[in-house]
Order: C-alpha cells, then sequence, then structure tokens
C-alpha cells in the first residue's frame, strides 16, 4: 500500500514563498510519475506540477515561473517550491504517485491534502 504525506502547508503572506513536501512509504518500487494538485473551494481540483523518473517537468500556466517541482534522488519525496504566492494560490494542495509494481499494476495513489493560504 502506497502512503503519501504531505506536509509545508500554512499561511503565506502575497509575494512570500512556501515548500510543500511530500514523502512516498510503503512500497520497494519509487515512482515514475509524481505530481501536485490543488483544489480551491467551489473548484474543480486542477494539476499544478508534474515530474517523471526522467525528471521531465510541467507547470499549469498559472504557476510557470513561479513555482517549482523537483524531487531527490530516489523519488521518494518531492517537493513543491511555491515563490511569489498569490492569493489565488490558495487552495488545498494533493500529492499525486504513480508507481509500477513487481507484477506490472500500476498504483495510482494520493495524499490526504495540505492546506495553503495567501493571504495578508
Amino acid at each position: 500500500q502506497v502512503q503519501l504525506v504531505e506536509s509545508g502547508g500554512g499561511l503565506v503572506q502575497p509575494g512570500g514563498s512556501l515548500t510543500l513536501s511530500c514523502a512516498v512509504s510503503g512500497t520497494t518500487f519509487s515512482p515514475y510519475h509524481m505530481g501536485w494538485y490543488r483544489q480551491a473551494p467551489g473548484k474543480q481540483r486542477e494539476l499544478v506540477a508534474i515530474i517523471t523518473s526522467g525528471r521531465n517537468t510541467n507547470y499549469v500556466d498559472s504557476v510557470k515561473g513561479r513555482f517549482t517541482i523537483y524531487t531527490d534522488n530516489a523519488m521518494n519525496t518531492v517537493y513543491l517550491q511555491m515563490n511569489s504566492a498569490k492569493p489565488e494560490d490558495t487552495a488545498v494542495y494533493y500529492c499525486h504517485a504513480l508507481v509500477r509494481a513487481s507484477t506490472g499494476e500500476v498504483l495510482n495513489s494520493w495524499g490526504q491534502g495540505t492546506q495553503v493560504t495567501v493571504s495578508s
């Protein structure tokens, strides 16, 4: 059972910075695809950023140039560095991972979410 545990959420002022972390456990296989999603009140969950085992990254247009997704060497922890935060970044942020098990099955896992509030 793959488990994802997020941390680092909280209150940040507009223009400020925050770093989210997501630790992977419960598997001996490293994820091959990890990402951060967010869901604001009354809105659908949206993709924020993704990173692959080849370290390819992609971002939603609204965070390009402000957010950076990166991992440790083993891809057991994924981070989201949030700079120049804006009130519209306020949301619950969710970590997501795809892990291929020894059977070939793809395990699709989500974290429990961490609240980020951008406000003065």
